[in-house]
């Protein structure tokens, strides 16, 4: 394949599997610009995995490893930066005018925050299996076995419904 072959074939995958990398990012990264430079951290790696990819496995299974090792390290030195550093806020929360949809983006917007409280292997499990991916496929980007994959969602599952019902 040639090289502009290449890349348009990378164009078109990462134009059609946008979704999955904002949603890793947005998930480890709650401020806009360092979102900005994770989500080109992660195109970057993809780009560089990218003549690597084996076709035996998904591609939405590939690039997900892909985004989450990327955000999880970009995580940890975003944490070692920031232990240097004072904020004033961790995050403003934007409030739509739109009543009906005030309740659900506030509990879906409370989902994100118990979410990003979590463990970094905890928060990436709950990314995989709000993007309804399947047990299989999640013990394959996690490396571990389905059977603690079912216990680990079970268990977050159950996290999260005692942090609503404290609400």
């Amino acid at each position: 394949m040639t090289a502009q072959a290449d890349k348009d074939q990378f164009l078109h995958l990462i134009q059609h599997n946008k979704k999955l990398i904002f949603k890793v990012c947005n998930t480890y990264c709650t401020d806009p610009e360092d979102r900005k430079d994770l989500v080109q951290e992660v195109i970057i790696q993809l780009w560089r995995s990218f003549p690597k990819y084996n076709e035996q496995y998904k591609l939405s299974t590939w690039m997900y490893r892909i985004a989450l090792n990327t955000a999880i390290s970009f995580y940890r030195s975003d944490n070692r930066r920031r232990s240097n550093t004072t904020t004033l806020s961790d995050s403003l929360i934007e409030i739509p005018n739109d009543d009906t949809s005030f309740e659900l983006n506030e509990k879906i917007s409370l989902l994100y925050q118990f979410i990003g409280r979590m463990n970094k292997l905890d928060k990436a499990l709950m990314i995989l299996y709000l993007d309804n991916n399947s047990y299989k496929d999640m013990a394959e980007v996690m490396g571990i076995s389905e059977t603690n994959v079912a216990t680990k969602i079970s268990r977050l599952k159950q996290h999260l419904k005692q942090q609503f019902i404290k609400l």
